[in-house]
This record gives structure tokens, C-alpha cells and sequence, in this order.
């Protein structure tokens, strides 16, 4: 176990323990990274963090602690396998099989929210917050029907090959978005709203001027992805409405 000491947002030091969590979905290994906050005791809702399209990298788990410097047990979870990222030719075959494959990727999802809820240090409701294709994966846990109490989508692609029927969505939804996303348009923004409304949802989307894809990616290269870019503004305007937003979805 690793103690990583950073300051929340109220100046406070906070240690936040990490540790690997190997688990399976079927017969594919899998190694999450769990945190949470080792100086608060007893168990705490739980967040299943869904890593982008690189795969678990160090966006994914800075961001982990981020929210479990929010007092929350988080799994930073891996959607790929073992040996995956970091391979861009098998990144992008896993990436597909997914994207393309909505049963496979909602059960991959469920893995790790099994691995989640099987730490002693959680307890009650629980929520899965993703980014860019993570976003999209936890947009998928929610229209399935699966038992969270909120969901969080952070420049997340927000079309579906398998739009949600009416009663099916339980969780909670927030959507934040980067309104000069090239990778998200308009035309899937709009389909998105109509869906949720259709679905009888309780849902809300955030809008952020200027925001790009990737919004939150502080160390993105600028230019280097066409259509990401790192902004500041929008990734503390993010953080600060999940934030909210998830206080009020994990209170028992």
C-alpha cells in the first residue's frame, strides 16, 4: 500500500492510500488501483472511476484521488486487462470490441463495480464518474439498470447504439461537456437530452463555453490531439458540480 498526501479544497493535508485490485470479468484479468483516505475511519459510499480511451494511465488515477481526497472509496477501474494500455494497436482492438459490443462493455463495467463493492471500506449507495470513453461506459451502466445511485459522465461521448427505455435509468445523471467538443456534436447532445426525457430520468447536463475534448487532461500537449485540450476553468467548474452533485446522490 502506497500513502499518497495531497490538500483538498480545504487547505487540509490528506492521506490517501493506494493499492492495486486484481479482479476478473469471466476469464480476463483485470488490475484496478483502489484509494481512499486513510485518516477517516469506518466504511464510505463507493466510486467506480472509469478510465478514457488510453486505458488506466496516470490521468485516471490522479484523478482517483482526487475524489477520494473527497472522502469516498474509489476504483479506478480497468476496462481493458491485464498487459493493455500503454499497447496502442491492442488499446484501440479493446476500444472497438467495447464501444461496439454494449453487453460486453456494461459487464466489464459490473466487474468492477463487484471488485468495488467487495472492499471493506465500502459501504452504502455508490456511483461510477467517467471520462471520454469512460464516460460513455458509465452512461451504459446507467441505462441498464444497474444499482448506482448516481452516474457521472466528464467529456464523455453521450451517443448509444442502445438508447434507455422508460423507467430503466435509477441513477442519477450528470453530464459534463465541453461545447466546442468536436468529438461530441451538437446533434448527439440534443439526441442525448431527448433519450434521458423519453427514459423518464433524472438527469442534468453542464455545458462549458470554449471547452474542448479532454477538458480535464492537465498534462494533454496542446495540438497534439486533434480537438483535445486542457481547460483549467472547466476542469475546476467539473470537479465542483460532481462534487456537489454526488453529495447529494451517495447521502444515505
Amino acid at each position: 500500500m502506497l500513502l499518497w498526501r495531497l490538500l483538498n479544497d480545504s487547505l487540509r493535508s490528506v492521506n490517501i492510500a493506494i493499492c492495486d485490485l486484481s479482479y476478473h470479468d469471466l476469464e480476463t484479468p483485470l488490475t484496478g488501483q483502489f484509494c481512499w483516505n486513510d485518516g477517516q475511519e469506518g466504511p464510505r459510499p463507493g466510486i467506480l472511476l472509469i478510465h478514457g480511451g488510453a486505458g488506466l494511465d496516470a490521468h485516471a488515477r490522479e484523478q482517483a484521488c482526487r475524489y477520494a481526497a473527497l472522502g469516498y472509496a474509489v476504483l479506478a477501474c480497468d476496462m481493458f486487462g491485464d498487459g493493455i494500455a500503454g499497447d496502442k494497436e491492442r488499446v484501440m482492438a479493446c476500444l472497438l470490441a467495447l464501444r461496439d459490443d454494449p453487453d460486453l462493455l456494461i459487464r466489464r463495467g459490473r466487474a468492477g463495480l463487484a471488485a468495488l463493492a467487495g472492499c471493506q471500506e465500502v459501504a452504502g449507495p455508490a456511483a461510477a464518474v467517467g471520462f471520454c470513453f469512460g464516460g460513455m461506459a458509465a452512461l451504459a451502466l446507467a441505462r441498464s439498470g444497474a444499482d448506482l445511485a448516481g452516474v457521472v459522465s466528464i467529456h464523455g461521448s453521450l451517443a448509444t447504439s442502445r438508447p434507455a427505455r422508460p423507467g430503466a435509468v435509477t441513477a442519477r445523471i450528470l453530464a459534463c461537456h465541453g461545447a466546442a467538443d468536436p468529438h461530441v456534436p451538437a446533434a448527439d447532445v440534443a439526441a442525448f437530452a431527448e433519450e434521458m426525457n423519453h427514459a423518464e430520468a433524472d438527469w442534468q447536463l453542464v455545458m462549458y463555453g470554449r471547452a474542448r475534448h479532454g477538458f480535464t487532461h492537465k498534462h494533454a500537449v496542446p495540438g497534439a490531439t486533434p480537438g483535445v485540450a486542457y481547460d483549467r476553468l472547466a476542469d475546476e467548474r467539473s470537479f465542483s458540480a460532481a462534487r456537489a452533485f454526488l453529495a447529494e446522490a451517495l447521502t444515505p
